[in-house]
């Protein structure tokens, strides 16, 4: 079982004005899933510092085995969650992004506006997902068959896949 940690980034739904519905749909679409379990999460402002930090305190204290944060990946002044990420992260992994991003494009042209990022910190992933339900159903089915053996290997369990590395 994986644990993971979900992170809204709103300024309108951390203000209570708007109803979070993204993060909420990922708890429903791992539960469908299996294999992993949500032991938390926040919903924040789109504030560059306060999102970078909520990840590295999940990271760091080990809460949690992956971090997907929701909203803030456009091309609003107020998106910064890639930036958020890329300063929590020790080590980028830019070939989820770039899959989210390659099968939002057979769904829709503005799957290429997605500054979406993803890495790593300790022993934690972080994948950011887009604001929109439909689109994080979207980046969830095109990266949740293939998240259990890279959580595997970053949790040194990589023999359970017949890996040794």
């Amino acid at each position: 079982m994986y644990r993971v940690y979900v992170i809204t980034s709103s300024d309108s739904a951390s203000r209570g004005e708007r109803e979070d519905l993204s993060g909420p749909e990922i708890k429903r679409m791992l539960d469908e899933f299996g294999g992993y379990e949500v032991v938390g999460s926040a919903v924040l402002p789109d504030d560059r510092d306060v999102l970078a930090n909520e990840m590295i305190r999940v990271a760091d204290e080990k809460a949690a085995d992956l971090i997907l944060t929701t909203g803030g990946t456009g091309f609003s002044q107020r998106d910064n969650m890639p930036e958020a990420t890329m300063d929590a992260c020790t080590r980028m992994v830019p070939g989820i992004a770039e899959a989210m991003r390659a099968y939002s494009m057979t769904k829709t042209p503005r799957g290429m506006l997605s500054r979406a990022a993803s890495g790593i910190r300790g022993f934690t992933l972080i994948i950011n997902l887009p604001g929109s339900v439909k689109a994080v159903r979207e980046c969830l089915e095109c990266v949740l068959p293939a998240l259990d053996h890279g959580l595997d290997i970053l949790r040194g369990d990589a023999a359970m896949c017949g890996e040794s590395e």
